[in-house]
């Protein structure tokens, strides 16, 4: 099976979990993923398979969307609720609207550290392997995008829902800390959910108990079994432009040679799909030159997904 397939995953398991369990239930090796859940969320989690597997790069820098609940007063070492209690404080002067209006104070480009128990790698080693040990990690921000973020309930309970909109690696647990030490009770990030990646929504996912029912002994089997959860290879929608080339672009672009289009969207640097006649995925290519003022453009192949005869 060479397309994308969309999980909706459980909690208590980790990403990669969900990666190996589709390889068991699908019978197939080459199985990535378009972007890491924690082991308590749940939600969209985009799987590449096959051929598709080439374009996580590509997939994997898509926006997010997510709904879940911040807990404020009690903050963790982990910045969600599985972990240890650090401090607890009084939420007697806090309010919605001076929640709603923290919130808003990290949407836009905001620079932002990672939690120290989290998968980013330095030197090959993940932070919360170093936190587990007791060793420093290190506090190194980068800059990424909030495009909303926003209560969508009422605070009772000190819990307070909220909904997320923000660029890949944003991390949620974070935003949920700041929020925290910005009202000065302290919180933790208690559930979370991801809605959407890219065009792509939790409407179209699967279960891995509806996965592993479609492919029991006698069941259908096949990606016509997972229905609107499978995006066949040819048919997966690219975060950039596409090109349809003749017969001849094409073989060139089977070749690695690059192939002179017209009527071109897009900026030197800029990535393209490009599709035969027949709409099959021929290959991912860039621009590298752009030619006078009428769309006339150079694209080099990057990623080839047939040879040439």
């Amino acid at each position: 099976m060479d397309g994308l397939l969309l999980v909706d995953k459980h909690g208590g398991c980790t990403s990669h979990d969900i990666v190996q369990q589709c390889r068991r239930v699908l019978r197939q090796k080459k199985i990535g993923h378009c972007g890491t859940l924690d082991p308590s969320a749940t939600g969209l989690l985009l799987l590449t398979l096959g051929r598709a597997t080439r374009l996580t790069r590509f997939l994997i820098r898509a926006p997010k969307v997510y709904e879940g609940e911040i807990h404020l007063g009690r903050e963790t070492d982990t910045y969600d609720a599985s972990g240890k209690t650090v401090a607890e404080r009084s939420t007697a002067e806090v309010t919605e609207a001076a929640v709603a209006d923290m919130m808003a104070t990290f949407e836009g480009e905001i620079q932002q550290a990672p939690p120290r128990y989290s998968a980013k790698k330095i030197r090959g080693q993940k932070y919360y392997e170093l936190a587990r040990r007791g060793e420093e990690v290190p506090q190194e921000t980068k800059p990424v995008t909030v495009y909303e973020f926003l209560p969508t309930g009422p605070l009772r309970e000190d819990r307070i829902h909220f909904r997320l909109g923000c660029s890949s690696g944003t991390y949620a647990r974070s935003l949920a800390h700041d929020v925290g030490q910005g009202l000065g009770c302290g919180a933790n990030l208690s559930s979370l959910r991801r809605l959407q990646v890219g065009t792509f929504k939790i409407a179209q996912a699967l279960t891995m108990e509806a996965i592993e029912e479609r492919f029991q002994p006698g069941g259908e089997g096949g990606g016509e079994a997972l229905g609107a959860s499978f995006i066949p290879f040819d048919e997966i929608p690219m975060p950039f432009p596409q090109i349809v080339t003749d017969a001849q672009q094409e073989g060139r672009l089977l070749h690695g040679q690059t192939i002179l289009v017209r009527d071109l969207e897009g900026e030197e640097g800029d990535w393209v799909k490009l599709v035969s006649q027949r709409r099959q995925f021929v290959a991912v290519g860039s621009v590298v030159e752009r030619i006078g003022s009428r769309g006339v453009g150079v694209i080099q192949p990057k990623v080839v997904f047939q040879e040439g005869p």
